[in-house]
């Protein structure tokens, strides 16, 4: 797999840093990702899909709840709040404490844009704007770059598409990939480079990957929210930042409108870490990507069949709805669940992943796969990638885990595209 390493694109990005970043970000002022006082913990007693959703709505920083435990980062009321509610809480450090493990020094120094130490095969904005530039030259005639928007700070929102007749708009089944809505998400970039990649340099060579090139129209959006991204790397040291940059931040997976603000799975408060906004779409990228999907309505027939929409951590398939905790709802009927289950059991079983409904995990709403089924009925998965921790750490393995962590959901990829062309095939219907 070709991948551009730092070494390569090290005078591209320092060429074209002021282009690529809007005026006068370097010079602005810090501001804090989370308050450094508050504690990562992990929570008692949250052992149901209740249990956890009450966790979340007190307006705790969620980290992760897998294999039965659920960490959170929270400051002194919430703690309160949850103690008062019959939870206990195990302390595993502040967030200050667990950043700075993870990245000393450097600390304050706005300007670095880059990330530390021990992570440099991670893909910053301008590193993965050239990585992406570059599968479009060596490949022309299958790999075409475009932006659909821009994000608040006014950085473009890159999409690639990847087909056999690239320039034309043929009548193929299209899948979207998308990565990176959480800032602090980062693994999530290497795994769209590594679709993009993967697809693009073994075209010629792989008979397999050849066919899903040459039968479907494959959409990547590398990083949904790239002020996020760069500013929880901007000092040199990691922030835990992850929300977009729209004044405190809107959380840009309760930002969709589908079910918005419906069911106590977002916060009305912008210092929450899952803020919805003032109104659906209020963030731009959000606004951008759902442009793009709606545009792909050709013949009033949505020509996305298929998505999914990579995050950390977790190891974890999760498939609609997240607004309610009912296997179906308006919208989706016993058949159609039962579709999503199969194949994210099925592709669960290619990476060993734990499969299950969104609200299993805890209700969400305003979430992009809420919207892309209830919406568009695109048969949409979350992936949370990558077991480790703990804590905060999570959000950040070195990066001598990306080839594996990014491999490991290649077949699970490839299922999906197996699929797109009819998804109700996996449970023997027709379309």
């Amino acid at each position: 797999m070709l991948r551009i390493r730092r070494s390569v694109v090290t005078a591209v990005a320092a060429a074209g840093l002021a282009l690529l970043l809007p005026l006068g970000l370097l010079s602005a002022p810090p501001a804090q990702a989370a308050a450094p006082g508050d504690v990562v913990y992990e929570v008692g007693g949250a052992h149901t899909t209740d249990a956890r959703t009450e966790v979340a709505n007190t307006g705790v920083d969620v980290i992760s709840a897998q294999h039965g435990k659920m960490t959170v980062a929270a400051n002194a009321e919430q703690a309160r709040i949850l103690r008062a509610k019959g939870f206990s809480l195990t302390s595993q450090g502040t967030v200050e404490e667990q950043l700075k493990a993870l990245s000393p020094g450097r600390e304050g120094d706005l300007g670095v844009a880059d990330f530390p130490a021990g992570y440099a095969g991670y893909h910053n904005f301008a590193e993965m704007t050239a990585n992406i530039r570059k599968a479009q030259t060596d490949h022309p005639a299958i790999a075409q770059v475009r932006s659909i928007g821009k994000s608040h700070e006014n950085r473009d929102l890159w999409m690639v598409k990847i087909s056999d007749n690239v320039a034309t708009d043929e009548n193929e089944p299209e899948v979207l990939f998308n990565c990176n809505i959480h800032a602090r998400e980062h693994l999530t970039v290497e795994m769209c480079l590594q679709i993009i990649n993967r697809f693009t340099d073994n075209y010629a060579s792989n008979p397999t990957i050849k066919n899903f090139v040459d039968t479907r129209e494959i959409w990547v959006i590398p990083s949904v929210n790239p002020d996020g991204s760069e500013y929880d790397i901007a000092s040199g040291s990691f922030r835990s930042w992850r929300k977009n940059r729209q004044g405190q931040g809107t959380d840009p997976n309760r930002n969709w409108g589908y079910k918005w603000g419906c069911c106590g799975g977002s916060s009305g408060s912008p210092s929450s870490e899952t803020y919805r906004g003032p109104s659906a779409f209020s963030a731009p990228e959000t606004r951008a990507l759902s442009n793009f999907v709606n545009s792909r309505v050709v013949g009033g027939k949505q020509q996305i069949t298929a998505n999914i929409d990579f995050h950390t951590y977790g190891e974890l398939v999760l498939w609609p709805f997240g607004w309610t905790k009912a296997d179906t709802a308006p919208g989706l009927n016993a058949d159609e669940a039962r579709t999503f289950q199969t194949l994210g059991r099925q592709m669960a079983a290619t990476n060993n992943y734990k499969p299950e409904q969104g609200s299993d995990l805890y209700v969400t709403d305003g979430d992009i796969t809420d919207w892309m089924w209830g919406q568009h009925k695109i048969w949409s998965y979350t992936f949370e990638m990558y077991g480790g921790g703990p804590g905060i750490g999570g959000f950040y393995p070195n990066d001598t885990v990306i080839n594996r962590e990014t491999a490991r959901n290649d077949r699970a990829v490839d299922l999906m595209l197996s699929y797109a062309d009819c998804v109700p095939r996996v449970i023997g219907k027709t379309c």
